[in-house]
């Protein structure tokens, strides 16, 4: 068998990807102690298409791209964050964030016209994530794969948090607690299409919100997020506090057990407070000294 297989269920009209392989991976959320693929000291022992700082081969690296070696689709690949094993968006400077959107920007648009590409963040073993070190992950299905990503103009929204580029806010509909989503003012883009101004707006907007979550929830607090490959794009964050029922299994009709209205108070307020920078350094500081 090859490594993936798509199948469609014709009565549902649902996907599911066949891929047992990845069964195989390296999963350091089961306490396996491998060395880490993605690590300087490992640079050339996976196969590299894209970076950022440094020639190829060296381990002078920002940002990297690998193949995945796992993969479950045609074109599937791995965006490592940074040489640290151990920073991610919320403790990397803002100049990396930015730095890693722009690789985002820059394959979403080397493979627009090979299918409906998705990218996304897992972070935490609640999340999905196999491996520590932080990175995202960019996935081309085939165009006559049917994705069920929710559009973002059936959405009704409970508030709104502004900066210059995007709107946050919270689903009135949200299926999971304090889920929120980013999107562009500029509407009937695609992300390929984000200006340099914008993506530093963006990266700003996911640090300051992935910091509050983490006042909220705790530090390393289990999450995802993903990148919608269509027009009228926006970025979904899903904190992953609660488990799948064996009723949301059984009929796709999520418990939310959060009011969304809640959610988007406690954002705004940690948003514009005028101390809010000082208030998160203090917290994610109290995490470092272990207290």
């Amino acid at each position: 068998m090859s490594d993936y297989k798509f199948l469609h269920n014709p009565h549902s009209r649902q996907w599911v990807i066949l891929a047992p392989r990845r069964a195989k991976r390296p999963d350091q959320s089961n306490n396996a102690k491998i060395l880490c693929p993605f690590c300087p000291a490992e640079t050339n022992q996976e196969k590299e298409v894209y970076r950022v700082g440094g020639e190829l081969g060296d381990a002078n690296w920002l940002v990297r791209v690998l193949e995945n070696k796992f993969p479950f689709a045609p074109i599937h690949e791995v965006i490592v964050h940074s040489p640290d094993h151990h920073k991610n968006f919320e403790e990397l400077s803002l100049k990396q964030v930015v730095r890693i959107l722009e690789v985002y920007r820059e394959r979403y648009n080397y493979h627009r016209n090979s299918g409906n590409v998705t990218i996304f963040h897992n972070h935490g073993e609640a999340s999905g994530e196999s491996l520590e070190h932080p990175h995202s992950q960019l996935v081309v299905t085939p165009a006559t794969v049917d994705l069920q990503v929710p559009p973002i103009d059936s959405i009704e929204e409970s508030g709104t948090q502004e900066t210059a580029h995007f709107r946050l806010f919270c689903p009135l509909t949200s299926q999971w607690p304090d889920e929120v989503w980013i999107a562009p003012k500029e509407a009937n883009t695609r992300f390929g299409e984000t200006l340099e101004e914008e993506l530093e707006d963006l990266a700003f907007t996911l640090q300051r919100l992935i910091q509050i979550l983490t006042i909220r929830h705790g530090n390393e607090f289990p999450y995802n997020f993903y990148i919608s490959p269509w027009k009228h794009w926006y970025m979904r964050l899903i904190p992953r506090q609660k488990r799948i029922g064996g009723f949301e299994l059984a009929t796709n009709v999520y418990v939310n057990t959060q009011d969304p209205r809640e959610t988007m108070e406690f954002i705004q307020e940690h948003f514009e407070h005028p101390d809010s920078q000082k208030i998160i350094e203090k917290h994610l500081a109290k995490y470092h000294r272990g207290v």
